[in-house]
């Protein structure tokens, strides 16, 4: 079994920057692809960055190419989510995620193909 636990959020300032570490305990195997998600309040759980091992390739969700880098450290089996020029829309509970699957790259932004989760942590932008 894998357990995710996420860094804290926190109330940021629009233009700001935002860092969130997630870190996974059990095998490496277990955390071949890991992303990002969040979750706006009244809105679905949307997919924001992931990243597979072996060839490290990303994906970002639209909404924060650009401004976002999704990086992984394979010895100590964290990953985290480094976001600039931070809007008000930007405002969700981030939930890091990961499978064993080392997934396409088309298949990467679906949170149906996750199946260990972190609790979530609250992040808030406004002035």
């Amino acid at each position: 079994q894998v357990q995710l636990t996420e860094s804290a959020g926190g109330l940021l300032m629009p233009g700001g920057s935002l860092r969130l570490s997630c870190a996974a305990s059990g095998s490496a195997s277990s955390t071949n692809t890991m992303a990002w998600f969040r979750q706006a309040p009244g809105k679905e759980r949307e997919f924001v960055a992931a990243t597979r091992r072996g060839d490290n390739k990303k994906v970002y969700a639209d909404s924060v190419k650009g401004r976002c880098t999704i990086s992984r450290d394979n010895v100590r089996n964290t990953f985290s989510l480094q976001m600039d020029s931070l809007k008000p829309e930007d405002t969700a509970v981030y939930y890091c995620a990961a499978t064993s699957r080392n997934w396409i790259l088309s298949a990467m932004s679906s949170k149906e193909n996750y199946e260990y989760w972190g609790q979530g942590t609250q992040v808030t932008v406004s002035s």
